[in-house]
């Protein structure tokens, strides 16, 4: 071990090391914010175990990202940039991760990716000067405007390669595994970004295929994404009455406990209800759950927007006959295609992954079996909420083969 360098034990990669010049920043308080920020939002309730941060991911993050940099045999310089730019590239979020990001958007006009503010005005940009890192290039990278941004955000990125294995660890869920270390001694640097050899490819399909795996089990998870829209909703109903900019931006940059704290005591009574029970675990329940071929996919997609699906929601409450804050519509994203360069060692250039493995093209079938609509709401007014859904969404029955997949 180098002379001042600082080790961390770590459950999923062993010893972490963080060299000298960075420790200042794994101390700066925009870096230790991300210790009170789990990182699977809601999913510790349906896994007890998944209350793992952040800030730990951030670390693990910078781990790969260290071997990854090394095995590109990058100068130091431009490796110590790719690694404070991992250990940064998850301070833009917001409490319970990705359940506030709309509200990023809607509020304060960015995504989590896009860190240059809170970079300037939380002191880390003088850390990295100190460093002798460029705040400006680090902020690029993670936002994905820069040559190496395929190290920290790309189909085959240390982010992925990381919380792939350690929410699988912390769940205890078995389908996370992912061999990260013959995927770093695979990549190469391209004209056009980072590739793998083809010896890589089973590596590169085993991180496709936990990715795949993992979505229903956990990061789609029903009653995970149950909780996310009533907190969704909640934060929708105490910002509503909260006022203006400057308390929306403290809110959506506290942590977990603070923000939920503030939702519990909010002077808005629909969200203080939700809110206590999500801390209850009194969660609404499926009044509708339903395949993309039982719906309207031009019409919902015009809606799939969190915080434009409350519109439909309080339609449907309408119709129900029911208060609006009992009705909580879910369309997530449609999920996009798997894709990923393969080089080919003979100079022939670079080809698609799907192009040399079957498996993608299988595992991009599944992705898109595995979109779900959801409808929810309280166990009382299921019926009713069910019923009217159909009605407003225009739900078509579900085959025999699409209820044997529900």
């Amino acid at each position: 071990m180098a002379r001042g360098v600082k080790s961390v034990r770590d459950p999923v990669h062993g010893y972490i090391e963080v060299e000298p010049a960075l420790l200042a920043l794994v101390d700066a308080p925009l870096l230790q914010r991300l210790r009170q920020v789990r990182q699977l939002g809601f999913a510790y309730l349906v896994y007890p175990g998944a209350n793992h941060t952040r800030f730990e991911h951030s670390l693990g993050a910078m781990h790969l990202a260290q071997r990854l940099c090394g095995y590109l045999e990058l100068d130091p310089a431009t490796a110590r940039t790719v690694t404070a730019s991992a250990l940064l590239h998850d301070v833009g979020h917001g409490p319970f991760s990705h359940a506030t990001e709309p509200f990023l958007y809607a509020r304060l006009g960015r995504g989590h990716q896009e860190i240059r503010e809170i970079v300037e005005a939380s002191g880390a940009a003088r850390i990295l000067d100190e460093a002798g890192v460029d705040p400006s290039e680090v902020c690029g990278l993670v936002a994905g405007n820069h040559p190496l941004a395929g190290i920290i955000q790309g189909e085959l990125d240390v982010d992925r390669m990381d919380y792939l294995r350690r929410d699988a660890h912390y769940t205890g869920v078995p389908y996370g595994t992912v061999d990260a270390e013959r995927l770093i001694r695979s990549v190469r640097m391209t004209g056009h970004g980072l590739a793998i050899d083809e010896g890589g490819i089973a590596a590169a399909e085993s991180l496709l295929v936990a990715r795949t795996l993992m979505r229903p089990s956990v990061y789609y998870h029903h009653v995970a994404r149950i909780a996310e829209g009533m907190f969704a909703l909640a934060l929708h109903l105490h910002l509503a009455g909260a006022g203006g900019h400057e308390q929306a931006a403290a809110l959506l940059s506290s942590d977990d406990g603070a923000c939920m704290q503030a939702l519990l005591g909010s002077p808005q009574a629909g969200a203080r209800a939700l809110a206590r029970r999500i801390t209850t675990r009194q969660l609404y329940k499926r009044a509708v759950y339903v395949g993309r071929d039982q719906v309207n996919w031009a019409e919902l997609q015009a809606g799939s927007d969190p915080l434009q699906a409350l519109a439909t929601a309080q339609a449907i409450a309408e119709v129900a006959g029911v208060p609006p804050d009992q009705v909580i519509v879910d369309a997530p994203p449609f999920p996009r295609d798997l894709s990923m360069e393969v080089r080919i060692r003979s100079g022939a250039g670079t080809l698609p992954l799907e192009e040399r493995s079957p498996m993608v093209r299988t595992l991009n079938e599944t992705r898109r079996g595995q979109w779900r609509l959801g409808v929810y709401a309280p166990p009382e007014v299921l019926e009713a909420v069910g019923g009217a859904a159909v009605e407003h969404l225009h739900i078509r029955p579900a085959t025999l083969q699409e209820r044997l997949l529900l």
